[in-house]
């Protein structure tokens, strides 16, 4: 389908602001699919998000501060967020020993595995994105990169 279809819209001020509301709409239909991906584990896409980093520097200890710089959606509150994993036993927080004000966040077991589960079954949402090709999938990055200005 085209935006035109999906939003019930013909006419555009120009095609930047029919690319403008085409992402934005895509990026709706990708959160609510990636959301009902993590809806029986129990986890928003932001949750996941902080898991995903974490595992990425597992076994080492992570700063929110450096969660925060890392996460996706910048509007996030990276502390709520680690409270909510600590209350699930899927993060551990503890205090940095150099800097007592700074607080030391890592993955337990329990979020790897969580992790590992979802892998199972984030193969099967992505073939949902392979309506494009790999090199389009590339362009498409390389130009949503040019778009913000971080080329």
């Amino acid at each position: 389908m085209s935006i035109e279809t999906d939003i019930k819209q013909s006419k555009f001020r120009n095609a930047y602001h029919k690319m403008a509301l085409n992402l934005i709409y895509t990026t709706s239909w990708l959160s609510n699919s990636q959301a009902c991906l993590l809806r029986p584990f129990d986890l928003t896409t932001q949750q996941y998000n902080v898991l995903r980093i974490l595992r990425g520097q597992y076994p080492d200890p992570v700063r929110v501060n450096d969660i925060i710089e890392r996460m996706l959606d910048k509007m996030s509150n990276a502390s709520r967020l680690v409270d909510k994993l600590l209350a699930k036993e899927l993060v551990k927080r503890t205090e940095c020993p150099h800097d007592r004000r700074a607080v030391d966040v890592v993955i337990t077991e329990a979020g790897l595995q969580v992790l590992a589960e979802i892998d199972t079954i984030q193969g099967e949402w992505e073939q949902k994105l392979q309506n494009v090709t790999e090199e389009e999938a590339t362009l498409l990055s390389d130009i949503l990169d040019k778009l913000r200005g971080s080329v």
